[in-house]
């Protein structure tokens, strides 16, 4: 007879962040995304302690997806993050990292969490209403009329790229073609292929998203009748034929099968000169449709020539010993990335790059801005918010319900926070600097020697915008001993460098801004956390 215990009572944690575990836990979290950020961010090796894959990343979308925490409170952080990276692929780092900085920032502040929402959410207000106006100095416009714009935003790959990966090669033999490679392990590398085409010299295709497999019927299509001594199979197979037929009639030279055809079928359309290629997956059938214009068939009892596609032209391809039909469109809206590598775990990561590089191309393209990378657009909104809380009419104290005081420490904790973020770029603890004219970052290497001027060692700010040519003063970056900073508001630079820039893709760090903010202030706001025991 098994034992049977009694049902615990749920624990409750009142005041969570006065919790010591859930401080030292915020801190650890918070090292080791700031020591992965940046270009020159550690890589981290991820196990789950029991055996199984390492995960080797600096990435917040690999990172946090290994990352397992029993602090409810982090687990909000995290699944905040991650599902901001879901959407936009990029500034997961920032976004946590910046998060981390506001809770740290103001739950050590004297002043009622009530009053630093508020007060917060105005200090937000201020910087979207300033990213998002003419006047702002952080923003570029992207001008897809020149290449070296685009090559600052990312190592990008124009048009929808589907990723084949060949690992095992060096990273320099990846390649871009346009079309579509599927892996075909039937067809033989080396013999000719030959296809039929149409009368405008034109390969015709059809595309099944229905199985042709020929072993039974889709139930979803309804009930048939058989008569007695009717092989079922068998009337399927002839059904799959009289469309085989049908195809070979309308002059069609590629067919494609979302899942099995039938080796009868596939045989039949060979030998009429078809090329017939199943398996190929859910995740094809998109770009599929999307490059040859077909239209996904869903029953083999109902066949329209409306459906049908076409292609430029069809070929065998072979990477790393592997055969690759090579569907070539008309137009260059698809292509596909040979991507190599040379272990598992680093292909991983090398994917995760190009899917970001892509997608963050796509978000440029609907709203052509980018920000200013390298530190410079943080220390640049830190050094405005700087000046323009200390420029407020008497009447936003009032309608915030605050006093001078509270708002200023508010802000001055707003601004270290997204200052610490600039600060996490550097990783050899090296001198970094804020110019009081545009309110960038400049970092000094490590170990240079001291001198009376600091231009003599810096050469260019952190986005590659300014260059020491003028005489510019700076402070250290996050201000002496803690002291506050008087700072007049940054200017927008007169004379630009002409190199590239570091930038950074605006949608995805206004959302990342937006959303570490209200995701520390949902964590400051919590009172009690209730846990089931059981």
């Amino acid at each position: 007879m098994s034992r049977l215990e009694a049902k615990k009572p749920p624990l409750f944690i009142s005041e969570p962040l006065t919790r010591d575990a859930v401080s030292q836990s915020l801190s650890l979290l918070s090292g080791i995304l700031k020591s992965s950020y940046g270009p020159a961010g550690r890589l981290k090796q991820l196990h789950n302690g029991v055996g199984g894959c390492v995960c080797t990343t600096s990435q917040s979308s690999a990172l946090l997806g290994h990352l397992s925490t029993s602090q409810p409170v982090l687990r909000v952080l995290t699944a905040s993050v991650q599902n901001h990276v879901s959407r936009f692929s990029d500034c997961g780092l920032f976004t946590a990292i910046l998060c981390c900085g506001f809770i740290e920032n103001f739950r050590s502040l004297n002043v009622a969490p009530f009053t630093i929402i508020k007060i917060s959410k105005h200090l937000l207000s201020l910087c979207m209403d300033h990213l998002k106006s003419e006047a702002c100095g952080c923003r570029v416009s992207v001008d897809f009329g020149s290449v070296e714009t685009l090559v600052c935003l990312t190592n990008a790959v124009l048009g929808k790229c589907m990723i084949v990966p060949v690992k095992g090669r060096r990273v320099v033999d990846s390649t871009v073609l346009p079309g579509l490679l599927i892996e075909t392990p039937e067809f033989q590398w080396g013999k000719p292929l030959a296809v039929k085409r149409t009368g405008s010299n034109t390969i015709k295709t059809a595309l099944f998203s229905v199985s042709m497999s020929g072993d039974g019927f889709n139930a979803e299509e309804g009930t048939i009748a058989v008569h007695h001594g009717v092989s079922l199979e068998m009337s399927e197979l002839n059904q799959l034929l009289n469309v085989g037929k049908q195809l070979v009639k309308d002059e069609v030279g590629l067919v494609m099968c979302q899942k099995v055809m039938h080796p009868s079928l596939k045989q039949y359309l060979k030998e009429n000169g078809v090329i017939a290629v199943d398996r190929a997956g859910l995740s094809l059938m998109e770009p599929l449709g999307r490059m040859t214009g077909s239209q996904p068939i869903a029953s083999i009892h109902s066949l329209s020539p409306a459906c049908y596609g076409s292609l430029k032209d069809l070929c065998l391809e072979s990477f790393a010993s592997k055969p690759f039909l090579h569907l070539i469109p008309e137009d260059t809206v698809i292509c596909s990335l040979i991507l190599c590598n040379r272990s598992e775990t680093a292909w991983d990561e090398l994917k995760r790059v190009c899917e970001t590089a892509e997608h963050v191309l796509q978000l440029t393209v609907k709203e052509p801005l980018a920000l200013l990378g390298g530190g410079c657009t943080e220390t640049h909104l830190a050094s405005y918010i700087r000046h323009k809380s200390s420029t407020l009419p008497d009447s936003t104290f009032k309608d915030l319900d605050c006093s001078q005081t509270q708002y200023q420490l508010v802000a001055d904790g707003f601004c270290r926070s997204l200052e610490s973020v600039a600060h996490s770029l550097s990783h050899d603890d090296g001198e970094i600097l804020i110019d009081m004219v545009y309110g960038h970052c400049w970092f000094v290497p490590s170990g240079s020697p001291c001198v009376s001027k600091w231009s003599d060692l810096v050469s260019k700010c952190g986005c590659g915008m300014n260059g020491n040519t003028e005489d510019l003063s700076w402070r250290f970056l996050q201000g002496q001993s803690g002291s506050p900073v008087v700072q007049g508001c940054p200017q927008e630079p007169s004379v630009k460098v002409t190199d590239l820039l570091t930038l950074d893709c605006f949608a995805a760090k206004c959302s990342g801004l937006q959303v570490a903010l209200e995701t520390a202030n949902l964590i400051l706001d919590l009172s009690y956390i209730i846990e089931d025991q059981n």
